[in-house]
């Protein structure tokens, strides 16, 4: 997948390669003549090669093998070293590097060179590797016809587009979440992948070309560092908060809050300006790599092990690149010659590791909302009946009295005829699955969009939205029917089965929940001097609205169930 572009077929002219370190007095027709007296160190161009560094540069012929090409031809190198490298040639010579911004060609993710047809396809290729003090990465050499490196070329920079396109995607929607959630644990993601994303722009020169960030003309080793030691912190800030290091492995917070801390302090002293404090930093920043990569390798592994879900995300995205990492490393030191491909797997690996994250992340904000979710559940439902509480039923009771255009509702008062009876009769767990049963039953025969709560004790109500008078009648009177059919055995002698007094009253205009509770509970308490086990509709007529007839249906009611 991270090399789908190198997969095509181009047709590539054989090489022979030579090189040595460059020496004073040198010249390039010397250096040629050393070449064609076979003076020179031999390699294979086709392979990585790494160069030694020296404060001269090194010198490196190139020769093509029949069949020669005496088309137009280019020659490249990749990966494209960060130092500058010379052309020589019949018009002189012509210096390329990732951050030159003149009127030359420019390869993407490569140098290259065009070569004229009027050049003999046999003629020898010197190049020159110019003084740097950046790090000598090893290179190959690819000589191939003109059209053939176009398409390579084409194909490479859709490739590398959409890696960083994947990245930049992936930041921005996590920086959206940072500032709708407020989440810091999406910034801290955001800043990594950032960081990462410039680290690859720059060591593959998408920086340079095609974006053409010219500001960073030979700022490219000191912003490399920074971003590298950057990144490194911001991975462990957000690997602390998205792995929950604070509950799966607490120890392990402490020692990568110091690697995030002394990176910062790193990216710090790099930027100082001080000779000396830039070599200090130079110096701390491998081996800080190395420790902090294994420390956070150690961190998600310990948290996946003990039950973070969102560590085997991380696990998932970030230990390829891990892998990577330490592969382009070694290739470094001249291991791995035929992996050509490495750098540009990175660059493939980023934007898996973003999207992974991502996909972590969404699952994360999906277990956050479930949990809230479920405490707000907890705390709005009725812990033995499960349906809504007093609270949380009063409260979006007021929601609906309140909202929309005046339309027909109805509110129900329920109350358990001889409950307390069946209590000393049975025992109280005997109450509590009476009362399970009747919330059940009330709740199978109201509509999903009405609102049922428990109002305390043996009391029940429910909010008939969008109900008339004969319709809430009809409701009351289905759910008196099959609660007095759930036979739930009072007592035998005399056989007495539990059952239900029902009030209803209708909305008016000026409603609030109190006032409409209190003439459903009036019309309750008239059901309940009429004999119990019905329905009744609550009337001014015949039930006055007197002040503490709450409190005197209470005694009575106590008085009645004995």
């Amino acid at each position: 997948m991270a090399v789908l572009w190198l997969a095509a077929a181009h047709a590539a002219s054989p090489l022979n390669g030579a090189w040595r370190e460059v020496r004073a007095h040198d010249t390039p027709q010397a250096v040629l003549a050393e070449q064609h007296a076979g003076r020179l160190k031999s390699f294979n161009p086709s392979r990585l090669q790494r160069f030694s560094s020296n404060p001269l540069g090194s010198w490196v012929v190139l020769s093509p093998e029949p069949p020669w090409n005496n088309e137009e031809r280019a020659l490249t190198i990749y990966p494209a070293p960060l130092g500058a490298v010379s052309l020589y040639g019949t018009g002189g010579k012509q210096t390329m590097a990732l951050d030159d911004f003149s009127d030359v060609v420019h390869g993407h993710g490569r140098l290259v060179w065009r070569i004229a047809a009027a050049r003999a396809g046999s003629a020898p290729i010197l190049l020159k590797f110019e003084p740097s003090t950046s790090l000598a990465a090893p290179v190959r050499f690819e000589l191939q016809a003109w059209n053939g490196y176009l398409k390579q070329d084409a194909q490479w920079l859709v490739f590398a587009s959409t890696c960083f396109a994947s990245m930049l995607a992936m930041v921005l929607m996590a920086l959206c979440f940072a500032v709708m959630l407020r989440d810091v644990t999406y910034a801290w993601y955001a800043g990594y992948i950032i960081c990462y994303a410039l680290i690859q722009g720059i060591q593959t020169g998408f920086l340079f070309h095609p974006l053409e960030w010219q500001w960073l003309v030979g700022m490219a080793p000191m912003v490399g560092v920074a971003v590298v030691a950057l990144s490194v912190a911001f991975a462990s800030l957000f690997m602390m908060r998205f792995c929950e290091l604070s509950r799966y492995a607490p120890l392990l917070r402490v020692p990568i809050m110091a690697l995030a801390v002394g990176m910062i302090q790193l990216v710090l002293l790099r930027c100082s300006g001080v000779a000396m404090l830039i070599e200090v930093a130079q110096l701390l920043l491998n081996p800080l790599l190395m420790i902090g990569a294994a420390l956070l390798l150690v961190a998600g592994i310990t948290a996946a092990a003990r039950g973070s879900r969102p560590a085997w995300f991380f696990l998932a995205g970030w230990t390829p690149l891990l892998l990577l990492t330490a592969m382009t490393s070694a290739q470094v030191s001249g291991a791995l010659p035929d992996l050509d491909w490495l750098n540009d797997a990175s660059l493939a690996g980023g934007a898996f590791e973003a999207i992974v994250l991502s996909l972590g992340l969404a699952d994360r904000a999906l277990m956050l909302r479930h949990d809230r979710d479920s405490v707000q559940e907890l705390a709005d439902n009725d812990a033995l009946t499960h349906v809504l509480n007093r609270r949380a039923w009063s409260e979006r009771t007021g929601i609906a009295l309140a909202s929309g255009p005046s339309r027909p509702i109805a509110m129900l008062f329920m109350d358990l005829d001889h409950f307390k009876l069946l209590n000393d009769n049975h025992g109280h767990h005997a109450g509590d699955r009476a009362l399970v049963a009747v919330a059940e039953a009330l709740a199978h025969e109201l509509r999903p969009g009405d609102l049922l709560g428990r109002y305390g004790g043996e009391e029940f109500v429910a909010l008939l939205d969008n109900a008339v008078v004969e319709q809430a009648m009809q409701v009351a009177t289905r759910l008196c029917r099959r609660v007095h059919r759930l036979e739930i055995s009072i007592s035998k002698d005399p056989p007495l089965r539990l059952s239900i007094s029902i009030g209803v009253a209708v909305h008016r205009d000026g409603d609030d929940v109190t006032s409409l509770t209190d003439r459903a509970d009036q019309a309750m308490y008239t059901a309940k001097l009429e004999g119990r086990n019905r329905v009744w509709l609550y009337n001014d007529a015949t039930v006055p609205n007197r002040p503490g007839s709450r409190r005197l249906h209470v005694v009575e009611k106590r008085k009645s169930e004995h």
